[in-house]
């Protein structure tokens, strides 16, 4: 069944934790020792998608819980990290009560935010005091090779090429965790690499989402681009970044 207007990221909720969903893994150790997150912390993870950090979280002994505007996402989560508390929810207004987490977490969501400062605003509802926020996302598309594909495709639609926003750039997280009355406590860079077996999974985790038809005009446009990432096993390996911030409200 399709899902509400609304809801979107609920019908290709399987296919983003199928390609997408463990993407981010590298930036998690530097973001969460940051953090500070150990056994016990309490984590809220916003935007927590299908669930690979929630339950990586739970292998760490903390106590994690999600939030995500998708209720095929808040399924996946809580079937891959049981036990976990999952909900539904926006980030600019968070279904959990105030200071009850020791740190917020957004890696690739805060970007999505409508406001980010309502967003910052809800995380410092629901810290304890000394609690601190973490958000990563990608870092300026001279650094993803992706980055080529993504040209690509919008040239064979005639569109513009997509420009960086100001959280790609180096020292945006920084800026608005200031701007917002935070006091940053770390930030950095990571490496992080997303593969693909073969020509298929490549079109399919690049064009997720997108009806049949679509996926067969562009799928030359995606091999093609992706040619100087293609290894001699016939998959592809390509090299990207994301930026990352750890701050305290000041």
């Amino acid at each position: 069944m399709p899902s509400a207007p609304d809801d979107p990221w609920s019908d290709v909720a399987d296919d983003w934790g199928r390609y997408w969903g463990a993407f981010a893994r590298p930036v998690w150790a530097p973001l969460l020792d940051a953090a500070g997150i150990g056994p016990g912390s309490r984590v809220l993870d916003v935007g927590c998608g299908s669930g690979e950090l929630l339950e990586h979280l739970q292998d760490q002994g903390a106590r994690p819980s999600g939030v995500d505007p998708a209720a095929r996402m808040v399924e996946l989560a809580r079937a891959r990290a049981a036990g976990a508390d999952v909900r539904v929810g926006e980030i600019e207004d968070l279904p959990f009560d105030d200071g009850a987490f020791d740190a917020v977490l957004a890696v690739n969501a805060f970007q999505f935010a409508h406001d980010p400062d309502d967003a910052l605003a809800e995380a410092a509802r629901v810290l304890a005091p000394d609690g601190v926020v973490g958000l990563a996302g990608w870092a300026e598309r001279s650094r993803n090779d992706l980055d080529a594909i993504n040209v690509a495709l919008a040239e064979a639609d005639e569109e513009e090429p997509p420009e960086d926003g100001p959280l790609r750039l180096p020292g945006g997280l920084a800026d608005v965790l200031r701007e917002a009355g935070w006091t940053v406590l770390d930030s950095g860079v990571t490496p992080v690499v997303w593969t693909a077996r073969g020509d298929t999974d490549l079109v399919r985790g690049i064009l997720f989402g997108e009806g049949d038809a679509t996926v067969a005009d562009l799928a030359p446009v995606v091999v093609e681009a992706a040619a100087p990432f293609r290894r001699p096993d016939g998959g592809y390996r390509l090299a990207n970044a994301f930026r990352w911030a750890v701050a305290r409200r000041a």
